[in-house]
């Protein structure tokens, strides 16, 4: 009995103990003692090759880390402590395998190739975090490791908003600190142009610089009138280039065509299709002036993907290819010739044409091109990878066509949406990502075959810039996301666990800050949801966090909580309209923003509603609910509070419980056209006694609706009845001149109140 209670003792110790080392992402296989190596200005580090970078690297950032700094040696002292780096060829040869040793005696850092010790490096950082003591305590592990993905990106637009290049340094030491392997750099677009090309001046004199920029919300269509811009000379590129080479990060450069390019055509205007004269775009969204598919313009590209290809050494070249507006293409004479002579059908093929030409030229240079989804509509090129932004339906089509795909879709893999609660959160572009929703995405669709899931090389965080114009704030935004993204990456599905996750990435926070990363402290902020009381009698809240759940503290009059503020034990009813606030302390100490849940009560509040259509996988909130659930949305910050359709109708139907009395409904839509999101077309109401026979009450016409800007209020003569039908029309495929051209528009609803 004795030996049985050892050994579940040992096997306890064991799984806590791996719960609890700060190791972001998990290893594949780790085995933890009880004892530990003692680190002191005493120890040494040797390696077969002290010349090498990652030698280099580790005795540097151990006296960043430690202020210890360690003496070097080519010669291996058995007698003294000493962190031994070496290659061995013995071990697993997948890319970035290592074996990480850790005893009373020595640290063992093993690995195939330099990229492997690069990343046993990196484990053991994480094991020392920030410690300036005369000894530091490292946990004796055995750690065998590998990545289950190839492809391990952060994206970072630098268009939008220009940063320097030393913070350029510092975004690709994030990505390498948590084993991350792909930096696509966004360098061009319509609101300017970042790389220096020396055939062309004229795209760095005038197309880096734009005169002024958007102010404030899109919708608000505010502009500032000051001179913004930078590029980088092909000397910062080549310097970024080779720190992250050494780093182990493979940067992939984005030239974007044949649309977003009007930061490009206001310097050579000769390569539009109009030929006219046009400013470097100023607002964010989608601008009409796209690249002519002349022999001259594809002339014009080549040259400049030859010395683009000359400065980064990546097997891929990002070609954009999203968002491309027709509207030029269909006034031109030129256009209309080559989709005759080249049998094409329409501009969406003549898009495929362009996209195979371009893709000619850079295989002959050796490069495959990638692209963004829509390079699959009138065709794919050839040898094209695919990175699935408007969801995953792209990446599996493209996987099924045998291409190799990139999973980055917005609704996990955007780090420019909100990541907390939109009231306590800087203003950004729309949506709702935060580190939980990213951690449990999973990049390979089980829609796939076997064979087919082999062409998934990974996935990517994306960071836009339009309104992150700060490196401090690009930060935020990436920060802790991309950590939970680098655990999805690299770590097995059954290993990963979010609570343990957060207690590991808690231990990171101090890292950060002595390095001076700025970050979200969104984990904190607590998780609520809202749900119906039988028999209609209201709504219960419930609030829960991933940590302590007697640390919740709230308040049912709108004041914000203290420690001696109501102690949350169960669900808090709510039968009226009332403000509810509530925080998470530790140890007496306020972690991250309170959260407020504002409840406005009427007919609906609580009540059974079901949708004909269901919203988008990315935009569902808390399902149908959402929009009974007394919780109003912000106009202003579009959050969780709104559900999202892609094309489709929002058709509710909802059971006030009872024939009851109404005169009025109410309901907020989403107009920012920018991001493919139009108000409906129409809107109609209809009631029943029965639920079965449905009578029109009334409609809104598409004037009124536009005049509503957004804000639906529909009154008509009093009726009553226990069932009422909404069907708000989805504007449908967006016409030619508008952003999106071509593409479903998003309809975006919020709480629906009748009264």
């Amino acid at each position: 009995m004795k030996k049985v209670l050892i050994v579940l003792f040992i096997i306890h110790f064991r799984f806590f103990a791996i719960a609890q080392l700060p190791l972001i992402p998990i290893p594949s296989i780790v085995n933890v003692s009880i004892d530990s190596f003692v680190l002191d200005k005493s120890t040494f580090v040797f390696s077969t090759d002290k010349k090498s970078f990652e030698s280099k690297y580790l005795v540097e950032q151990l006296k960043i880390r430690t202020g210890f700094d360690l003496k070097f040696s080519d010669k291996k002292n058995k007698s003294a402590k000493h962190i031994y780096v070496h290659l061995n060829s013995n071990i697993e040869t997948k890319t970035s395998s290592y074996n990480l040793s850790i005893t009373k005696n020595n640290v063992n850092i093993s690995a195939p190739n330099p990229e492997g010790i690069f990343y046993g490096i990196q484990t053991l950082l994480q094991l020392i975090g920030i410690n300036k003591s005369n000894s530091i305590k490292i946990p004796c592990v055995e750690i065998s490791d590998k990545p289950r993905y190839s492809w391990r990106g952060m994206h970072l637009d630098v268009s939008r908003h220009f940063f320097p290049k030393e913070f350029i340094k510092k975004y690709i030491d994030c990505i390498a600190m948590y084993k991350m392997n792909v930096f696509h750099w966004h360098l061009t677009d319509d609101q300017g142009w970042r790389i220096e090309i020396k055939k062309y001046p004229k795209l760095t004199e005038i197309g880096a610089w734009r005169k002024g920029s958007m102010v404030g919300a899109y919708a608000d269509n505010k502009f500032d009138t000051i001179k913004y811009g930078g590029f980088y000379t092909q000397d910062d590129i080549r310097e970024i280039v080779n720190y992250a080479n050494l780093r182990h990060v493979t940067i992939v450069p984005e030239i974007e065509m044949p649309g977003h390019s009007l930061a490009a055509l206001s310097s050579y205007p000769e390569y539009s299709c109009s030929g006219k004269t046009v400013d470097v775009g100023m607002s964010w969204g989608v601008e009409n002036n796209v690249y002519c598919p002349s022999d001259e313009t594809f002339q014009f590209l080549e040259n400049v993907l030859t010395e683009v290809i000359d400065l980064f050494p990546s097997k891929y070249i990002h070609i954009g290819g999203d968002e491309v507006p027709k509207e030029e293409w269909v006034k031109s004479d030129l256009c209309k010739q080559i989709i005759k002579r080249e049998n094409l059908k329409d501009e969406h093929e003549l898009q495929s044409y362009f996209i195979r030409r371009i893709e000619k030229f850079v295989n002959s240079k050796g490069r495959q091109i990638i692209g963004w989804d829509e390079i699959l509509e009138g065709g794919l090129a050839p040898n094209a990878a695919v990175m699935s932004w408007r969801g995953i339906d792209g990446g599996i089509a493209a996987a099924k066509q045998k291409h190799q795909v990139v999973m980055t879709p917005g609704g996990y893999c955007y780090f420019d949406h909100y990541q907390g609660n939109p009231q306590n959160e800087p203003l950004a572009i729309g949506g709702y990502t935060t580190v939980e929703k990213t951690y449990l995405y999973e990049p390979t669709p089980d829609t796939l075959t076997v064979d087919e899931s082999t062409y998934i090389l990974g996935a990517q965080g994306n960071v836009w810039t339009e309104y992150i114009a700060t490196p401090e704030y690009v930060e935020y935004m990436s920060m802790p996301r991309m950590t939970a993204l680098a655990e999805v990456l690299w770590s097995k599905k059954s290993d990963r666990n979010y609570n343990n996750f957060v207690r590991r990435l808690t231990q990171h926070f101090v890292l950060l800050d002595s390095l001076h990363i700025s970050y979200a402290r969104s984990i904190f902020e607590l998780k609520t949801t809202v749900k119906a009381i039988d028999e209609n009698n209201g709504l219960k809240l419930e609030i829960s966090t991933p940590f302590d759940q007697s640390g919740i503290r709230y308040t049912v009059d709108g004041t914000l909580p203290e420690l001696n503020s109501l102690k949350y034990t169960s669900p808090i009813l709510i039968g009226k309209s009332q403000t509810i606030k509530a925080a998470y302390f530790e140890n007496g100490i306020l972690k991250g923003n309170p959260i407020e849940r504002k409840f406005n009560f009427s007919l609906t509040t609580g009540k059974k509603i079901e949708l004909k259509n269901p919203p988008s996988e990315y935009y569902k909130g808390d399902g149908a609910f959402t929009l009974v659930d007394g919780i109003n949305g912000d106009q202003a910050k579009h959050g969780f509070n709104w559900l999202g359709w892609s094309g489709k109708d929002m058709e509710a139907l909802i059971d006030l419980g009872k024939d009851e009395s109404f005169s009025e409904i109410n309901f907020q839509a989403v107009n920012k056209k920018e991001s493919w999101i139009y108000l409906p077309k129409q809107i109609l109401v209809y009631s029943s006694i029965d639920g079965i026979n449905f009578t029109k009450i009334a409609i809104l016409n598409a004037d009124d609706i536009q005049k509503s800007e957004g804000k639906i209020n529909i009154h008509f003569d009093k009726h009553e009845s226990r069932f009422v039908k909404i069907v708000a029309e989805c504007f449908g495929k967006i016409v030619e001149g508008m952003p999106g051209a071509g593409e479903n528009a998003w309809l975006f609803i919020d709480e629906i109140s009748i009264r």
